[in-house]
């Protein structure tokens, strides 16, 4: 019962929370944008919508991020790419809007602030409206509705005529009725709100396809170079390695036999030396092979794989794994090294003193969040390897998601579809 209140209190806040932004930031943003866009007639929208564009974008963004954590409806991102290194001066801001105003993301954004403002902002607001209308009541009953009817005569709260002590006191149960649907529909109201928001956002079915065609397209290429420059790398760990220190065995031997008849002592100290490089070398040998496959991974699975990874790492690391099954081993190859390489990452360059690793699996996807308190500013593409992971995850279809504000927490979220058996 306490969780349902709770529960009911947060959504209520959340609510007015995405009323006031739907009714001032989606209001303006609209308002300015249509503007915009017709100045473009006459030259002046060519500057001032790829700003107002890019506010839209980063609006839309943060109802999607809200949306994904509040209520776990996750609204897509399909914004077509632009250029990585656009034209500079007035070629370059016309080139920009152009490619803006063609992509249909950039509509449905349009689109969806008209909705926000409206639909989605009435929405938002009945949750706090139905607990504010139930104390209301709860005050009336309590004396307000003396200095009401004084000053205005007689009220009507909801439909109930409130004029008097006797007339107040339905009006205290008709809030208590009121704060009991508010207890039941809050949470719903608010999933509501960005239901509709993603009905408006979301892309369509040969937009969708063709999304996933150069998305596959791009994997594969990225799956490829993987596969080649893996090949080198282990190929160079064995010939500088392994190889080498194998080598030297044989010759360590081809000397002993010339010794072990002459100098019986020399040939000893040889042995011995070769004895130690041959367990080096195995010892190399081992550490290539887990480095391609984890024994501990076929053997035990992705849960206890990493565990046994953070149990190796200098900062203290707790891991949280919910997962009913094992999933196909290249999924699973791809999410340990992944979250190796997410590891890494915290260690090397956040300054965390405290790492947190959670696994699950929900809705038909295996999802791993690593979680460190260290300083943040970590970003896809920033030369952080988070590009690496992403490429390594889209090869499975899987997604990256990276959340690290200045002065940290940073938390990188993975998901992979697949199933488990």
């Amino acid at each position: 019962m306490i969780k349902k209140v709770r529960d009911a209190v947060r959504a209520g806040a959340q609510g007015m929370a995405l009323a006031l932004t739907a009714l001032i930031g989606s209001v303006l943003l609209f308002s300015l944008t249509l503007v915009s866009i017709v100045l473009v007639a006459i030259g002046v929208g060519v500057f001032t919508t790829p700003p107002l564009l890019t506010l839209v974008r980063a609006h839309a963004n943060r109802r999607r991020l809200l949306a994904a954590q509040w209520s776990g409806v996750r609204i897509p991102v399909r914004y077509r790419p632009l250029p990585r290194h656009p034209r500079k001066g007035i070629t370059g801001m016309v080139e920009r809007c152009s490619l803006m105003l063609r992509d249909p993301a950039t509509w449905r954004d349009i689109q969806w602030l008209a909705t926000d403002m409206t639909a989605g902002a009435v929405v938002a607001l009945l949750a706090p409206c139905l607990i504010l209308e139930g104390v209301f009541g709860l005050l009336l009953a309590a004396g307000l509705w003396k200095p009401i009817v004084l000053a205005d005569g007689a009220y009507w709260y909801t439909f109930l005529r409130v004029d008097s002590a006797d007339t107040a006191g339905p009006a205290a149960l008709l809030g208590l009725a009121w704060l009991v649907v508010a207890l039941h529909v809050n949470p719903l109201l608010v999933r509501a709100h960005f239901r509709v928001a993603g009905a408006v956002l979301m892309p369509g079915r040969q937009e969708e396809l063709e999304h996933r065609i150069d998305r596959l397209t791009e994997t594969r290429h990225d799956a490829l170079d993987s596969s080649a420059a893996e090949l080198r790398r282990i190929e160079r760990d064995l010939h500088d390695g392994a190889q080498a220190r194998l080598v030297a065995v044989g010759m360590s031997l081809g000397t002993v036999e010339a010794l072990i008849e002459k100098d019986p002592a020399r040939a000893k100290e040889l042995i011995a030396k070769a004895r130690e490089s041959s367990a080096e070398a195995l010892t190399e040998l081992r550490d290539l092979v887990r480095g391609i496959h984890p024994p501990v991974l076929a053997e035990r699975g992705l849960g206890d794989a990493v565990k046994a990874l953070a149990l190796r790492l200098p900062v203290p690391t707790e891991v949280d794994v919910e997962l009913p099954g094992r999933a196909d081993a290249p999924v699973e190859s791809a999410a340990y090294f992944a979250v190796s390489e997410s590891l890494t990452n915290a260690v090397k360059h956040s300054g965390a003193d405290r790492v947190w690793v959670d696994m699950s699996y929900a809705e038909g996807a295996l999802r791993v969040s690593v979680t460190d308190n260290g300083r943040g500013g970590a970003a896809i593409g920033s030369g952080s390897g988070l590009s690496g992971v992403e490429r390594r995850l889209g090869t499975f279809d899987g997604v990256l998601a990276v959340s690290s504000p200045a002065g940290g927490p940073t938390m990188v979220t993975m998901e992979i579809p697949c199933a488990l058996s």
